[in-house]
């Protein structure tokens, strides 16, 4: 694990103090609250012991007007307490919703693969539905169980002594419950992310399932992981109801047992018939947030095993330190004996090279040589194992992340559109950005007649609510987003993929444009036609550069025949 973000502990630090001074508030309006749930026992007793007995009819208007008003108060109280504890929830998404995202959003690059375990926005709403459910007021109240208990031993120390022994063994039976349900709950949990994880993998590739008729084996291998699935669910669950439905029939015994034992009692004339009701409801009362701990137990370990989770991952987030700001580059790129890739994975292996403003860099290779890493390393996706990458003799991560954004532009491989409009999408959703600037960069792709072709323009919606783009317009949108501002360095992986002739012939211009303006273009390429704009050349082969310099140069060494073995002619 990396050393502990100092920054982002003092976030979580911070937001579990707002949670523990809120919840002490919450524990001490717990004493009111089951205060005033003496009001059902208590009237019981009055009725059955001074209105029956006397047959007063305004004594029990009184005691009923009484106990209308206790219960009002009560139900606001309440109200009061459910309010709070949505707030709470609330408040702790708000402050650690956007560490819990940019977390989300960058453990991919992170920790590769392995991500896809991990999701601390879901953490986080797995915390925040606890919080506003009926679990805490539950786990509140169960404290104040002595105040229950203590006043069935006024009543009599044999029901006080029956309904502590009832406790006791409720107790002992949600420790089991603990010990017994937390492992098959965790896995339950692991298997439920694995779940979500494999659905997600469908829908991204959706296209390839359908046209390769993959979708029934697929279904098959779905089937078998989701009975696995539904096994540990059934695990962690038979046990949570196992316990639960101990509790429960425990407690309706419980109950009985006070009744039969208040009986005798009063039958021996110890207590009044109105002693025995009330102590019954009492020891259902004392016990009832109990039961409802149980059953929301399964909740509660869930949330617990997400924070722990968000907390781990945001204390171990990478810092952002702070940094003095420096110009934006316009002189020279320069990569001194490079090594870089995803974590655990150097792809890159001492890789060297200089470009300065306004080349054009090609980089070409057999599949699986590096190219892709090597522009994921350019842009900062890849962390700088060994070796540096400087821009004007700064390393890249001089600048924080936001201002390497001015300074540039990069087209993935697999180009991803956000859910907004294509403005806000060329723009980068910069709030900030000018029409004129948006327009500029779709220009400059060639991709402005395409936009104002679609139903609204540059306020056409894309994404998951709004129009769906065919893959050249996509490209061509995305490239606009790349060249937006005009930046220094240019990283573009493959960007006619997805071309027509015309919109080949309209990339060359935009690099030829952003070359006479000072930037540097790198051009990962398979197809020769994407080379025709720049004047240098990168050949890499197994994670090396085999050779790098003017286009034609690295071109006709590349491309040397191979000679021929003399064969002797016998």
């Amino acid at each position: 694990m990396k050393a502990k973000n100092h920054g982002k502990s003092t976030l979580i630090d911070k937001s579990l103090r707002v949670l523990r001074s809120a919840f002490a508030g919450i524990a001490l309006l717990g004493l009111p609250i089951n205060l005033l749930m003496l009001t059902g026992p208590l009237f019981m007793l009055q009725v059955y012991d001074r209105v029956l007995g006397s047959g007063s009819v305004p004594t029990l208007v009184v005691l009923a007007g009484m106990t209308i008003g206790l219960y009002v108060f009560y139900g606001l109280l309440e109200g009061i307490r459910a309010r709070v504890l949505l707030r709470i929830g609330q408040r702790l998404d708000a402050q650690l919703s956007g560490a819990s995202y940019e977390c989300s959003v960058g453990l991919p690059i992170q920790l590769g693969a392995k991500a896809e375990r991990l999701d601390p926005v879901r953490d986080l709403e797995t915390v925040r539905q606890f919080l506003v459910g009926p679990g805490p007021a539950a786990i509140f109240d169960i404290p104040w169980m002595p105040i229950y208990l203590g006043v069935i031993f006024l009543f009599h120390p044999v029901l006080g002594l029956l309904a502590t022994g009832g406790a006791i063994v409720i107790c002992i039976l949600i420790g089991l419950n603990e010990m017994v349900s937390r492992k098959p709950a965790a896995e339950a949990n692991r298997q439920a992310v694995f779940r979500a994880a494999l659905v997600e993998q469908g829908r991204r590739n959706a296209e390839a399932i359908t046209a390769m008729g993959m979708m029934a084996t697929l279904k098959d291998i779905w089937g078998d992981f989701n009975e696995t699935f539904l096994s540990s669910q059934r695990a962690a669950a038979d046990r949570t109801s196992l316990f639960g439905t101990l509790i429960k029939s425990f407690r309706f015994m419980l109950q009985s047992a006070i009744l039969g034992a208040g009986a005798w009692l009063a039958i021996k004339q110890e207590i009044t018939p109105g002693v025995m009701i009330a102590a019954s409801i009492l020891t259902s009362r004392a016990l009832s947030p109990v039961e409802q701990a149980v059953g929301q137990w399964r909740g509660f370990v869930a949330a617990r095993q997400g924070f722990r989770r968000l907390r781990e991952i945001v204390e171990n987030a990478p810092a952002e330190p702070q940094r003095m700001e420096l110009p934006i580059p316009v002189k020279n790129l320069s990569a001194e004996n490079l090594v870089s890739g995803p974590v655990g994975n150097p792809v890159l292996q001492n890789v060297s090279f200089t470009l300065n403003a306004g080349d054009g860099l090609g980089v070409i290779g057999p599949s699986g040589a590096g190219k892709t890493t090597l522009a994921r390393t350019l842009v900062g996706v890849y962390p700088v194992l060994r070796g540096a990458m400087r821009f004007d003799s700064a390393d890249l991560f001089q600048w924080a992340p936001e201002r390497q954004g001015r300074f540039i532009g990069y087209l993935p491989q697999d180009i991803q559109l956000f859910a907004g409009t294509v403005a806000q999408n060329i723009a980068r959703f910069d709030r900030e950005a000018s029409s004129e600037a948006i327009i500029e960069a779709a220009g400059l792709a060639d991709a402005h007649e395409l936009i104002t072709a679609l139903p609204d323009g540059y306020d056409t919606r894309i994404g998951p609510s709004g129009n769906t783009l065919s893959g050249g317009q996509m490209q061509r949108i995305a490239l606009a987003r790349a060249l937006y501002g005009s930046p220094f360095l240019v990283v573009l992986d493959e960007p006619n993929s997805n071309l027509d002739a015309d919109g080949e012939a309209a990339l060359t211009r935009a690099i030829q444009a952003l070359r006479a303006a000072g930037s540097i273009v790198v051009i990962i390429a398979h197809r020769p036609s994407a080379l025709n704009a720049v004047d240098m050349l990168l050949f890499m082969k197994d994670g090396r550069a085999q050779a790098f310099g003017p286009k034609d140069q690295v071109l006709k060494k590349v491309l040397a025949p191979v000679p021929t073995p003399l064969v002797a002619v016998q």
